[in-house]
């Protein structure tokens, strides 16, 4: 019997191995695990790489065929530079000591350990919002907290590029689910009349972030919450990539649009800044506090954090509030500028504001195939973007800085990016069918 041709790797997308129709449920993986090995054999697979040290500025990854990418590192999450800082790992070896390694049990019952409370306190007082509760991670603070308020009988008012724990919160709550175009507010309030007219008595959340991590860009914060009062609603903002990095004292971009304090719910990740797992829903009202405590599905059902996080986040908050926090940011924003602006010179198409994620746009997946491919090759680590999370021809690479980069190093990151893009851009055929 012939043996089935093997996919070809410049092609096709997830998207197309979720909905296919089969008795065997585990067909759809077959088909998606014969593709998934083309594209590892290609060469390059940017996806499920393996760290060999510390997120640092030059780093190595174990990709999934075995081989090793050494050089600049644009592909961790850790925009201060935090995860290696001495006092930082200092304070979680004498968590160890104090406190073993594991919270045993939930926040609802008798998880949450003591230091929980500086930690809780610290980010209030960093957003101006009196309760916080801690999640044992950003997603599901975003998933909890949508999934914990929302009922059948309410509204889930949403940006249409939305993080995915905000969907799947909204989506597992209530099928009134209501997207309004990306940053909209006028969208967004022709979406809210609409509601109220038709359902005077319902309730409704509006749903935003303060910098989304795909393009780069910031909605009018002030405006959104407007809204929400206007129309009795409640606004919930997700900060994660932006807390503790941007702003004067760290406050993101909730600080600089002067609305900190102001939102009614906000909730973060501590991957992106903080250097640990873990998230956080911040709100103004004790009441809305306590019931998250206990309807927050995440909260309930899962550990909590455990001593080694909340060490470390206690930790990095203290830095980020110090002298020493606006200093790292003065560096990251100087490392920001220096490849934004490599890049604007050598040709290559950036989107959004400066800000520790840099999206470089590609275009058709094929030509991000073989781009990412090429940058490892050639001593630059970068994350690849492609349909389904962006939309169909619009890949990218989601560069993420450090504070701990030098201009140097990110000129050097410009060139080698743009050299890779001009290649696979200029190696695809007329008329080759474009990846999804």
């Amino acid at each position: 019997m012939d043996r089935p041709e093997s996919p070809d790797p410049l092609a096709g997308s997830t998207r197309d191995f979720l909905t296919r129709p089969e008795p065997d449920l585990a067909a759809k993986a077959v088909a998606f695990s014969r593709w998934h090995d083309a594209r590892i054999g290609f060469g390059g697979f940017p996806y499920a790489k393996r760290l060999t040290g510390a997120p640092t500025p030059r780093a190595a990854l174990r990709l999934l065929d075995g081989s090793l990418q050494e050089g600049l590192n644009f592909s961790s999450q850790d925009y201060l530079g935090l995860a290696s800082h001495p006092a930082v790992k200092a304070a979680a070896c004498a968590a160890v000591g104090c406190y073993g390694v594991h919270s045993a049990g939930s926040s609802a019952l008798a998880g949450e350990m003591d230091l929980a409370g500086p930690v809780a306190a610290g980010l209030g007082e960093l957003l101006r919002m009196p309760h916080v509760t801690l999640f044992p991670t950003g997603w599901a603070a975003g998933y909890g907290v949508v999934r914990g308020l929302v009922r059948e009988t309410d509204h889930v008012v949403i940006d249409l590029l939305a993080h995915n724990c905000l969907m799947e919160g909204a989506l597992a709550a209530t099928r009134k689910v209501v997207p309004f175009l990306h940053l909209d507010v006028a969208h967004a309030r022709q979406k809210l009349a609409g509601i109220r007219e038709r359902e005077p008595q319902a309730g409704i959340l509006l749903v935003t972030e303060s910098l989304f991590s795909m393009d780069a860009d910031t909605p009018r914060i002030a405006a959104f919450q407007d809204l929400a009062d206007e129309f009795g609603a409640r606004l919930l903002v997700d900060v994660a990539h932006d807390l503790g990095c941007l702003g004067e004292t760290g406050g993101g971009q909730l600080e600089r649009q002067g609305c900190l304090g102001r939102v009614d719910l906000v909730i973060g990740s501590f991957s992106k800044t903080f250097a640990s797992n873990g998230g956080f829903v911040g709100c103004r009202d004790r009441a809305v506090h306590d019931y998250l405590r206990y309807f927050a599905p995440p909260n309930t059902f899962s550990n909590a954090l455990g001593p080694v996080q909340l060490a470390v986040v206690a930790e990095t908050l203290r830095i980020v509030r110090a002298e020493e926090g606006g200093v790292r940011r003065t560096a990251l924003l100087r490392a920001v500028h220096a490849l934004r602006g490599g890049l604007v010179a050598h040709g290559v198409k950036v989107l959004g504001a400066a800000a520790p994620i840099v999206p470089t746009y590609i275009g058709s997946a094929a030509a991000g195939r073989r781009a990412v491919k090429l940058c490892g090759e050639r001593g630059v680590l970068v994350n690849l973007v492609e349909f389904p999370a962006v939309a169909r021809n619009a890949s990218r690479f989601r560069l993420q800085v450090m504070a701990t980069h030098t201009p140097e190093e990110c000129e050097m990151a410009a060139r080698v990016v743009a050299g890779a893009l001009e290649e696979a851009q200029a190696a695809e055929a007329p008329g080759e069918p474009s990846a999804a």
